[in-house]
């Protein structure tokens, strides 16, 4: 399976034109790019999520870019009645799992909650899309931190064990037996939906404001001319625009509609080794791009545990769908900044988010 070569075209209308697509997690960070950048590839697209909540300092992403109407609804994937009448309305031919409690230190607190919503939504999306007619395909995106870290200096590859030593990690990781469960009991069968999983590195991009994550924090300090107080400057992670991971999961949607079985695997849609930056060398670049004011100390608050060195191996997609970076982190970080500096001046964040997808879409496809 993994030695056929498929060479997926970069996402554009000639697929997702008229395509109906039921997205969850469409008022999160990486939905709401998701959705807005299916809007503009002519897909017809429903959410499923719980309603965004606006930070402190301004509107939430998906109020700021989201498309009014009722094809998108705010419901718990925890729900199964909800998430039974989203798949109903939506009839969906792709499904792309999104929704999820997304934070490490959240989930420390509630433990619970990230379990039933990570693992027990899943199973309820999956159920649903066992009874839903017409499906083609079926994306879950999980995460890079699935893997059993034992923060080896190796990239992960899609065939290491899951694992997770914090509850959203261990929580991925049983997400994605719970994908490879359902795709070989229910899933493989010749009339059935193929089904996928997705791993991405960490994601930074504009509109992000969730709290306890690097890029929101600092751009918060920033705006303040207050520092940022950062937990671990050395911890290395797999950094990637948004609009990276998103590609990959458009691509690999497409892969399975056109390829079926073939597709139906877990990928890892993560940065080139040359991107994974320490947090110190992300913070210094966010600084240096956001001029003056911007500074950082070390907090030395003593925190839960959290890994010191994570990097994810997407050879298998650059090979086998022809997946492929297109920007480099430090061209994301100033697409970054760009993102929060226009909006923050009155351009609109829709328009801002548009203009950016447009030239995503324009880049070559490896970066310089």
């Amino acid at each position: 399976m993994e030695d056929v070569v498929m060479q997926i075209p970069f996402p554009s209308s000639s697929f997702w034109q008229g395509k109906r697509v039921l997205l969850t997690g469409h008022t999160g960070f990486k939905g709401s790019w998701t959705a807005a950048w299916l809007e503009l590839l002519g897909a017809e697209v429903y959410g499923l999520a719980l309603a965004p909540v606006a930070p402190s300092n301004g509107e939430a992403l998906w109020d700021a870019i989201g498309r009014p109407g009722d094809r998108y609804r705010f419901a718990d994937i925890r729900d199964a009645q909800a998430v039974n009448a989203a798949f109903a309305k939506a009839r969906p031919e792709v499904v792309l799992h999104m929704a999820a409690q997304a934070l490490v230190h959240p989930s420390y607190e509630d433990p619970v909650t990230t379990f039933e919503t990570n693992v027990m939504g899943l199973v309820n999306i999956l159920e649903a899309a066992r009874r839903s007619p017409g499906l083609q395909a079926i994306v879950n995106v999980t995460s890079d931190k699935c893997y059993e870290n034992t923060e080896q200096i190796w990239a992960y590859r899609e065939t290491e064990p899951m694992g997770g030593s914090d509850p959203y990690s261990a929580s991925k990781g049983c997400a994605e037996l719970v994908t490879a469960c359902y795709r070989r009991s229910f899933f493989s069968q010749p009339d059935s939906a193929p089904l996928a999983s997705a791993r991405a590195g960490n994601v930074i991009g504009g509109g992000d404001w969730s709290l306890d994550r690097l890029v929101p924090d600092c751009i918060r300090s920033f705006s303040k001319q207050t520092d940022v107080r950062i937990r671990n400057p050395l911890a290395t992670r797999p950094w990637q625009h948004v609009l990276e991971p998103i590609t990959g999961y458009l691509m690999l949607a497409q892969a399975l509609v056109e390829h079926g079985a073939e597709a139906a695997q877990g990928w890892n849609f993560g940065p080139p080794d040359s991107d994974a930056w320490p947090v110190e060398r992300i913070v210094e670049a966010l600084r240096e791009a956001w001029g003056q004011g911007a500074g950082w100390v070390r907090d030395e608050t003593a925190r839960p545990h959290e890994a010191m060195l994570l990097r994810v191996d997407a050879s298998k997609a650059r090979l086998h769908l022809g997946w492929q970076p297109r920007l480099a982190i430090a061209d994301g970080l100033a697409w970054t900044v760009n993102w929060y500096k226009s909006v923050a001046a009155g351009q609109s964040a829709l328009s801002v988010t548009i203009n950016q997808i447009r030239a995503f879409e324009a880049l070559p496809g490896v970066p310089k």
